[in-house]
């Protein structure tokens, strides 16, 4: 009998997780083609059949900062230090949006793709980390959008100057983005045994953005409802709108003692979204 029988090499070898953090970057690395392939889909078919395609990237945060604009500074008399206020509601939602398309994406992988991984191995984290970098393009194209706003209101006169820390700018992204695929894993992973959680999600991220401090500075909060805000102290979103707004417009305070808390919190998730991620799918099949 020939000896290559005997011994045959794989090319693949598809072995149970030996512990629930397992990561395998050598793997996802091996199937790095499916995951572009992901984000090419995710950018592509989402707005395919729409109308106006992908210029609803750029119409919902335009729409969502002009309205925030006259609800909370022309008739709540929000002030932004000096910051035209359309400009400081853009750069909020602009960094917001892009953690809540991670999560609402994310937060469905499961679900949406049980017929895919119901037929044919890959690692399963490839599904939302496609999702997160897929949305990382979106936000780019976004934050296009506030570039131009930036020079165009620069140009104007008013008093804009940028940041030195806005070299960490990508840091504070790439943080905001794990705490999304994080919270993403772990929700995705509760929804497989509780259906109706899904229907929640939508009304969470909503309450969310009020207690994110997205169209507002954290410190008026503070002040106005100093019994609340803890509800803000507590909560890392808050921190990473705030010292965005720093880096990107120069108003507001950055703390240093909430960002290291606002690290912590996202590894902590990262790993426990992970965890439970990693058993979810070995026997996610049955109950989807």
């Amino acid at each position: 009998m020939n000896n290559s029988e005997n011994n045959p090499s794989w090319l693949f070898e598809i072995t149970p997780k030996n512990n629930f953090f397992s990561l395998n970057f050598k793997e996802i690395w091996q199937y790095r083609d499916l995951l572009f392939l992901f984000v090419k889909r995710d950018v592509i078919t989402v707005y395919k059949q729409t109308v106006l395609g992908p210029l609803w990237y750029l119409i919902q945060p335009l729409f969502t900062s002009v309205t925030f604009t006259i609800i909370f500074n022309n008739v709540a008399g929000i002030k932004t230090g000096g910051i035209p206020p359309f400009l400081f509601n853009l750069a909020g939602i602009t960094v917001w949006n892009y953690f809540t398309a991670c999560l609402t994406g994310t937060s469905d992988t499961f679900k949406a793709n049980a017929s895919i991984f119901g037929k044919v191995y890959f690692p399963r984290i490839i599904t939302p980390l496609s999702i997160v970098i897929s949305n990382l393009i979106k936000f780019g194209i976004q934050f296009l959008i506030f570039i131009a706003f930036y020079i165009y209101y620069y140009i104007a006169g008013y008093d804009l100057v940028l940041n030195g820390y806005l070299v960490f700018f990508p840091v504070l992204i790439a943080i905001m983005g794990i705490l999304g695929l994080g919270l993403g894993m772990l929700i995705s992973s509760m929804v497989t045994k509780y259906r109706d959680f899904s229907h929640l999600i939508g009304f969470g991220i909503q309450l969310l953005m009020y207690l994110s401090a997205v169209m507002y500075p954290m410190q008026l909060l503070k002040q106005k409802l100093p019994k609340l805000g803890w509800l803000v102290e507590y909560n890392p979103l808050a921190y990473i709108i705030e010292t965005s707004r720093y880096m990107l417009l120069n108003v507001g305070n950055v703390s240093v003692m909430g960002l290291i808390y606002t690290f912590i919190v996202t590894v902590i998730l990262f790993f426990i979204g992970l965890l439970i991620f990693n058993k979810t799918e070995k026997s996610f099949i049955d109950t989807v």
